[in-house]
């Protein structure tokens, strides 16, 4: 079992397009990724037996909001066994030879802080999509009205804004971005780790589009989702992707992608 490769983890919430993003940053000739697993989405939380994951955990629209799933340093899990453990049942599903690999789950958003104790060198994406396509894409899986889906939505990510100032390496872009603008967000993503960009192949089409009969927001709800630039109607407003890195040079390098305008 290797020491030399470093985890990129993708997290979000289900149906933000978390297996898009990770299959994206798995197309660089220099990251391994889980594949052909016998699990959901190749979902590293499944393939693990180092912290619980049973039917109560990680459980769509309402894991994140579940406070003995936010794992952070100094818990019970925050242990060399813990790493140990992690990183021998992970270790046969991803290929040999990168220096990178890419771990996507859904709670990987409530795991982050944990993951940087256990990997140092750890980085983490985020993808975050607008609440109302993100509750009328789950609500086939539950009987919660749509309300309760859209405030679970904006308790996570309140939850996530606390927890991005624990991270060194982390960086929260948005859905509706990377399916506008592909190749500037994945090279934005690829610099971020360092790595020479690796052109997208191909448009991307945006699911926001399924979901013209989206459930409303409050006005309540929407002044809350304007703080990560999201309006009433599916409505898509324009907003700097968060980013930190340690390396001025590396955190520059990254959002230089990222600042040319939404056409």
């Amino acid at each position: 079992m290797g020491l030399d490769h470093r985890y990129v983890f993708v997290g979000g919430l289900h149906r933000s397009g978390t297996s898009l993003l990770a299959r994206m940053i798995a197309a660089h000739p220099q990251v391994a990724a889980i594949r052909n697993a016998p699990v959901p989405e190749n979902e590293g939380c499944y393939l693990q037996g180092a912290i619980p994951h049973t039917a109560r955990h990680g459980a769509p629209m309402h894991f994140a909001t579940d406070p003995a799933q936010h794992l952070i340093e100094g818990g019970p899990f925050d242990r060399l066994e813990t790493r140990i453990r992690l990183q021998a049942d992970w270790d046969p599903w991803f290929d040999r030879g990168r220096p990178w690999r890419v771990e996507k789950s859904p709670v990987n958003l409530t795991r982050m802080r944990l993951y940087q104790q256990l990997f140092p060198l750890s980085q983490f994406v985020v993808l975050i999509r607008h609440p109302q396509a993100v509750a009328a894409a789950v609500a086939k899986w539950l009987p919660d009205p749509p309300q309760t889906l859209i405030d679970h939505w904006l308790a996570a990510h309140d939850q996530l804004r606390r927890d991005l100032a624990w991270l060194h390496a982390a960086a929260v872009i948005r859905y509706e971005d990377l399916v506008a603008r592909p190749a500037q967000m994945t090279e934005g993503i690829f610099r971020f780790l360092d790595l020479p960009p690796v052109p997208p192949d191909g448009a991307l089409r945006n699911g926001n589009d399924d979901y013209p009969d989206a459930p409303p927001m409050t006005d309540g709800q929407a002044a809350r989702a304007a703080e990560w630039g999201y309006g009433p109607d599916l409505q898509v407003m324009p907003a700097t992707p968060h980013l930190t890195h340690p390396l001025r040079a590396v955190a520059e390098a990254a959002r230089q992608p990222w600042s040319v305008p939404r056409s």
